[in-house]
This record gives structure tokens, C-alpha cells and sequence, in this order.
């Protein structure tokens, strides 16, 4: 499992982040204080605080090179 902590503090950055990750065939969860959500649902992305960054956790030992690539424009 690889964790980064990326950023999503608007509603088009949020949509182009769950378009991005769902062509991977991976489970993604997105934790933030005490809640951990699945990050491909975009209802459960918009009740985190998206003001603060948030850590991406990828359940992946595969292709983690190509979605870190893919991930550039929300890391942090």
C-alpha cells in the first residue's frame, strides 16, 4: 500500500480526481482525521474537509509508477 497526500479545493479538481482513478482497476481510500472513505465516490469525497489535505491511501503493488503519474496535479 503507498500513501500521498493530495489536495482537492474545488468541485472540478474533485470530479477530474475520481474520472482519473477509476480507469485504474485498484481500491482507493481517502482518509482524513477519523474517517476513511472510498475515493471513488465523489458523494463521499464532498462530506471530508476538502480545505486541509488529504491522504490518498492506493491498495496497489502494482502500476503505482503510472497512477502516482497519473495523481500529479492533486499531490502535494
Amino acid at each position: 500500500m503507498t500513501k500521498i497526500q493530495i489536495s482537492l479545493n474545488s468541485i472540478d479538481k474533485v470530479k477530474a480526481f475520481v474520472n482519473t482513478i477509476a480507469t485504474f482497476d485498484t481500491d482507493f481510500d481517502l482518509v482524513s482525521g477519523r474517517y476513511v472513505i472510498d475515493a471513488k465516490s465523489i458523494m463521499g469525497i464532498f462530506s471530508l474537509d476538502l480545505s486541509k489535505p488529504i491522504e490518498l491511501a492506493i491498495h496497489s503493488e502494482d502500476d503505482v509508477d503510472s497512477i502516482l503519474k497519473a495523481l500529479e496535479p492533486y499531490t502535494i
